[in-house]
């Protein structure tokens, strides 16, 4: 299916402002630069409160976090956000409008973190911030007004593959009790040949290329990226995770790979949902606001959050 009508207009613009990665761009500088410019017009819905703070990680590392409250109620629900970019660029800002979206929509406490990015920050940093900031959140739900036995994760592109990757970690060592996983068109794997790729244009937004230096950025060593906290995908078993929302977009080269875990997940015994937006790009979340298909979509996200976080 070609790029819904009500995207065209977008795209092209955007395409104007994505950096040509690994073409003439090649340094995360220069890549962060270009790309913050496509976040500088996102609205920035009212919430009831916004907080910054410096939250303890991994090694003495400190985590920048923005937290997000909808309200003044008590016993809310919590989700602890990851913002996509390839883990080379994103942060806080380029996914404020998103992370207070979900907030209002969904009636939860949001924690956005800014993990830690590449290349300064290699794998497993953002592994290791994305579950420090979940563990952190479970520790202090009560003070932040939340109900701990409602915390999920959620994220997009590669903040997808670490909410992933962070439901994983949390089976493996016993805590903490995740009620749910949102993925938003995630990276699960690091194969360049599934269909989606081979299928995949221009009007996808993000390119093989682009890809293939993310990776190159995040995990240079091809042995790193077979391990199931860089491609969860790769999991010998995905027996009791978290229940699991999984969306995919048709104009995307990380479509098959998405469809896929969900398969997994299924296969697993794990209550997944999916959806499948087949004339939107790859990254078409905090831009919703902008395209009236992507904004029917992410009422849909947040209509499965509220019902899976009670």
């Amino acid at each position: 299916m070609p790029l819904h009508p009500e995207a065209e207009s977008f795209v092209a613009q955007a395409k104007q402002l994505f950096p040509d990665l690994g073409g003439e761009v090649t340094d995360a500088a220069t890549a962060r630069r270009l790309s913050a410019a496509r976040g500088d017009d996102r609205p920035r819905p009212e919430v009831e409160r916004v907080e910054d703070r410096l939250i303890p990680g991994s090694y003495g590392v400190e985590v920048p976090v923005r937290i997000y409250w909808p309200s003044t109620k008590t016993g809310l629900p919590l989700l602890v956000y990851f913002h996509g970019g390839g883990w080379v660029f994103g942060d806080l800002e380029s996914h404020d409008g998103l992370a207070r979206s979900l907030a209002n929509a969904v009636g939860a406490v949001v924690i956005s973190v800014d993990y830690r990015l590449a290349p300064e920050h290699r794998y497993p940093a953002a592994v290791e911030d994305a579950y420090s900031a979940t563990v952190w959140a479970a520790a202090h739900a009560a003070e932040l007004g939340a109900d701990a036995s409602r915390l999920a994760v959620a994220g997009d592109s590669a903040g997808g593959n670490l909410a992933a990757v962070t439901c994983l970690q949390s089976q493996e060592r016993g805590t903490p009790d995740l009620a749910f996983q949102l993925l938003l068109y995630p990276v699960t794997d690091h194969d360049f040949t599934t269909q989606s790729y081979v299928d995949s244009g221009p009007d996808c937004l993000l390119t093989r290329q682009h890809m293939m230096w993310f990776w190159d950025e995040y995990a240079p060593d091809l042995e790193v990226r077979d391990h199931p906290h860089a491609s969860p995908l790769r999991a010998d078993d995905l027996t009791g995770l978290p229940p699991a929302h999984v969306l995919t977009a048709g104009m995307d080269p990380l479509c098959s790979e998405g469809r896929r875990y969900a398969e997994r997940l299924k296969e697993a015994g794990v209550p997944t949902s999916t959806q499948h937006c087949p004339g939107l790009f790859h990254g078409f979340a905090p831009d919703a606001g902008a395209i009236p298909v992507a904004a029917e979509a992410m009422r849909e996200v947040y209509a499965v959050l509220r019902t899976a976080l009670g």
